[in-house]
């Protein structure tokens, strides 16, 4: 038989992946895991809804009649009070589920 030269060799073992190679990017997809878990995901979902809340609570009622302007409508505890409470009780929650490890 013909001895095969090395840049022969280089060539045939250049296509074939070792088992240790296949390993070595297995374990470094391991070393990275996901950033966040179910928990935060959920802690982003309900900050989402407290946000949202708030904001809807914020649009209030309409005028009964739209020539009138009635300031207890627009003026009310619910607009200026509540809303802002909840919308930043819905930031706090998004920042608590960024933050948790």
């Amino acid at each position: 038989m013909a001895k095969e030269s090395s840049s022969q060799k280089r060539k045939i073992t250049a296509g074939k992946t070792s088992s240790t190679q296949r390993r070595s990017g297995k374990n470094k997809a391991e070393a990275f895991p996901l950033l966040f878990t179910k928990q935060n995901y959920l802690f982003i979902g309900v900050g989402c809804a407290l946000i949202a809340l708030g904001l809807i609570l914020m649009l209030g009622g309409d005028m009964k009649d739209p020539s009138v302007w009635d300031e207890s409508v627009i003026y009310s505890p619910v607009r200026i009070t509540l809303a802002p409470i909840i919308i930043l009780a819905g930031l706090g929650m998004q920042i608590y589920a960024i933050f948790k490890k």
